[in-house]
């Protein structure tokens, strides 16, 4: 992209997940923080079940219920709702036990270790920029302590649209009070995040923090991290 066109970028939308900070890990001890959690107050009813099988549950609803698509935390609820109702245990107890669950589950979901130079990265563009966040995931930026850096923040579960739906990308935009093409979005996923954004009309960055290769000859804009990116934006 040449000097006039990024002259005119007013904004950014980032995503979270596997772009300020690593994911997997994240979600790993979540689940197996909650499954504790599960099983230290209903052992006789958890003891059989494990972070794989949980995972399955999820996802056999997930196919069953394309109208919860966007909202995790009910997917969550209702597959330990099935696993109480199973056992014969479902009652007012067990509805409680999921909700501690779900709350020890978020807590944990939330406390991320953030890449090296996000944060201080994150300074710099909220002083330069209109920033918003754009996710698929339930990450909390409140309770990260981000919050104060971002102007916008959007969760596909509270709007029903998701990456890579032209609708949320559109929907940032407006809430930027920007045009598209005065947006520019930085992610992690190949479809979800470049394709996505350069579909809805935004420009499009790729980090790529792991050296993948671009699978195409549509090779966008790639940078290794936050610190390229800022480079990238004020570069000639």
């Amino acid at each position: 992209m040449g000097s006039g066109r990024k002259r005119s970028i007013r904004a950014v939308t980032l995503d979270l997940d596997d772009t300020l900070w690593p994911c997997e890990p994240t979600l790993l001890r979540a689940e197996r923080l909650g499954l504790e959690w599960l099983t230290e107050r209903a052992p006789e009813v958890f003891a059989p079940w494990s972070i794989e099988r949980l995972r399955e549950r999820r996802m056999a609803i997930h196919a069953a219920r394309p109208e919860l698509k966007h909202d995790f935390i009910t997917i969550r609820r209702l597959a330990l709702q099935e696993v109480f109702r199973a056992a014969g245990a479902e009652d007012a107890q067990s509805a409680q036990i999921i909700e501690g669950a779900l709350d020890v589950y978020m807590a944990a979901r939330n406390q991320v270790e953030l890449y090296p130079e996000v944060r201080a990265c994150l300074e710099r563009l909220s002083a330069q920029y209109r920033i918003a966040s754009l996710s698929n995931g339930n990450a909390c930026l409140v309770q990260i302590g981000l919050d104060h850096l971002f102007h916008v923040s959007i969760a596909a579960h509270t709007h029903g649209a998701s990456k890579p739906d032209a609708a949320v990308f559109h929907l940032a935009c407006r809430e930027l009070g920007c045009a598209p093409g005065e947006v520019v979005h930085l992610g992690d996923d190949i479809e979800l995040d470049v394709r996505g954004a350069r579909g809805a009309g935004l420009h499009a960055v790729w980090i790529n923090r792991g050296s993948h290769a671009w699978p195409g000859e549509d090779v966008p804009d790639t940078v290794a991290d936050l610190e390229a990116f800022e480079h990238w934006l004020t570069q000639g």
